[in-house]
């Protein structure tokens, strides 16, 4: 079976599949049963049989050969090696972002918006920043400083919860490369996506009539007093950051200043553009942009993206750089990790790596608030957990209680770092924790809320088989083109001059008519069907040009082989029929020789009786 008719099949099973899951009809189908020993609709693998035991469990993680625990412990050397420049990767990434988008982050910021504007910012904010950390104490320090309100803050936070799963669904696009493992794993990021989503659209409409979070957390810090005290860093970037910082530093206070409205970014490049150096040959001296050096330390230096003589283009196109360095790191460490990984796992029971992650989901809520705590970042949680859905060592079960406590233990930041600041700024870090436990006691407790979010992460995955360029149209349409359009609409309703509020609306107007339109062609007119045959189409379309070349080279070895084949043959089959020419040639020859004695035989007695005759006739 060729390779073109292999993907077409598997993209049939999978939406056949996903057709049986909707319909809660995945056990009447024996073909799926074959496919897959995990129940969807369920949540539990069955395993092809009795569900295994801890003791199992244990005997094929435990009892192993020295050679293999050799093996074993080469394979953890090396995985742990590629896990920390993994980290490095993630560092750098988001320090890159931090410097070619901390200005205009900073410029989001601000008290006179809307409920939906504070949402949209707080998203924006978080995928420019990469790390929902940062824009929490960001938004803390603002709401500390009076600058923005705690009801505005709030709906910052709301966008920053959101924004935060954009590094792990990047870290999904890693695995295009594999279908099997792009499915699962685009489906495990989202589903970080679909719990934040659900949650702000029961618990935003709330705050915005009743403002339960505002008053409830208000009553908390009564008797609230800041307290003095250093900013604590996790082990992890303690490892991690070292080596970062040797690279690139982010001026963190240019997107605080900038929001505070104390400062623009060409502030800090007062010297005609540039950075101010008291010499400019000592870099120490100089006052920092967007890229500081670090004079913290018992040996103060510089990263090496610093320049004394830069512009604020220059910083930013430094940002750049270090973005994409960062990028390249990520997917190369994802790629060794995950081929490390299948090496470890060659020969594990499906049903054993089930059993073996198969925790209490309440359990692995405090284990994913734990992780998060300790590396002091949602993104670092996630991202890692995500190549482990990819590969099948986590199912998507297990995967959305680890990304609630990742949710919840980066609640932890804010409120470390409103610690040091006023009782407002406490409020907002006590809300963000409040919404995070009030979405989880609504999405997760009961199987059927449950079902929610891993359901619609679960269509997000299938449709990565129909095509896969889909988690790039997710990642740019819901964390930049629909937050920068609405953020866009809402300003114009701020603006207090009533021409542009009158263009704001029918800009809606068009947009709400249009939308009504698709919505009412998707499920009248048989559109989404369509579109669905369409996608479908263009995906088979591409892998059969994609896999051409292949399957070309293998027809021309193919027609090689016969060629071969069918030379060896007829040199056979001349040499045979050589031999019988041979044979015929020399059986000829011997019947004619005695043919010949046989003639000259009878010529011999033909003489010889005229001769008996005559001396007869004589006597």
């Amino acid at each position: 079976m060729s390779s073109n008719t292999f993907s077409e099949e598997h993209l049939e099973r999978s939406i056949q599949m996903e057709q049986s899951i909707q319909n809660n009809e995945f056990d009447l189908n024996p073909d799926l049963e074959l496919e897959s020993n995990y129940d969807f609709s369920s949540g539990e693998s069955n395993g092809g049989g009795m569900e295994p035991t801890w003791g199992e469990v244990c005997h094929a993680c435990c009892v192993r050969s020295p050679s293999e625990w050799a093996s074993v412990l080469m394979g953890c050397v090396v995985a742990t090696f590629f896990l920390y420049f993994f980290l490095f990767g993630l560092d750098l990434l988001g320090t890159g972002a931090k410097v070619m988008g901390g200005c205009t982050a900073g410029a989001l910021f601000g008290d006179d918006m809307n409920p939906v504007a504070g949402l949209m910012v707080g998203i924006v904010a978080t995928v420019l920043l990469q790390s929902s950390s940062t824009t929490t104490s960001i938004v803390v320090s603002l709401v500390g400083a009076d600058t923005v309100s705690v009801r505005q803050g709030i709906y910052m936070i709301m966008g920053a919860n959101i924004g935060t799963s954009v590094t792990n669904t990047i870290v999904a696009v890693g695995h295009m490369g594999d279908g099997d493992q792009l499915e699962l794993a685009f489906a495990g990021a989202t589903v970080h996506d679909m719990f934040n989503f659900l949650s702000v659209a029961v618990l935003m409409p709330i705050e915005v009539i009743s403002g339960f979070l505002f008053h409830f957390t208000e009553r908390i810090i009564r008797d609230f007093r800041s307290q003095d005290g250093e900013k604590w860093e996790g082990p992890v970037k303690r490892l991690v950051s070292p080596l970062a910082k040797r690279v690139i530093i982010a001026n963190s206070d240019v997107t605080a200043n900038i929001a505070k409205r104390r400062a623009t970014c060409g502030t800090f490049y007062p010297s005609n553009g540039t950075l101010a150096c008291e010499d400019y040959n000592d870099p120490l001296s100089c006052k920092p942009g967007l890229i500081k050096c670090d004079t913290k330390g018992d040996v103060p230096y510089c990263p090496s993206f610093f320049d004394a003589e830069a512009t604020e283009a220059a910083d930013k196109t430094a940002g750049v750089c270090a973005f994409i360095i960062g990028l390249i790191v990520l997917f190369i460490c994802l790629f060794a990790l995950i081929k490390i990984l299948q090496a470890m796992l060659i020969g594990a029971s499906t049903r054993l790596l089930y059993k073996a992650t198969s925790i209490n989901g309440y359990v692995s809520i405090l284990i994913g608030t734990g992780i998060t705590m300790l590396v002091q970042s949602s993104s670092i949680t996630t991202s890692v957990l995500t190549p482990l859905v990819g590969v099948g060592v986590l199912r998507l079960e297990q995967m959305l209680p680890l990304t609630l406590g990742a949710n919840l233990g980066t609640t932890m930041t804010a409120i470390l770092a409103a610690l040091l600041s006023k009782p407002t700024a406490m409020q907002v870090a006590l809300a963000h924790l409040i919404f995070n436990m009030v979405g989880i006691l609504i999405w997760y407790p009961l199987p059927a809320m449950r079902s929610v979010p891993l359901g619609a992460a679960r269509r997000l995955g299938k449709a990565t088989r129909m095509w896969r360029g889909m988690p790039i149209l997710y990642l740019l349409v819901t964390f930049l083109v629909l937050p920068i359009t609405i953020l866009g609409i809402s300003y114009l309703f701020t603006t207090g001059n009533s021409g542009i509020t009158v263009l704001g609306s029918l800009i809606v107007v068009i947009l709400l008519t249009a939308l009504g339109s698709l919505i009412f062609f998707c499920k009248f007119r048989g559109g989404s069907d369509k579109f669905i045959d369409f996608i479908v189409k263009r995906e088979k379309r591409n892998v059969a040009l994609n896999e051409l070349h292949d399957d070309m080279e293998h027809l021309k070895s193919e027609v090689r082989r016969l060629q071969a084949h069918t030379a060896m043959r007829n040199e056979r089959e001349e040499s045979q029929k050589k031999n019988t020419q041979n044979d015929d040639k020399v059986e000829s020859s011997s019947t004619s020789g005695t043919a010949r004695g046989d003639q000259e035989e009878s010529l011999e007695e033909g003489l010889k009786l005229p001769v008996t005759r005559d001396l007869e006739e004589d006597d």
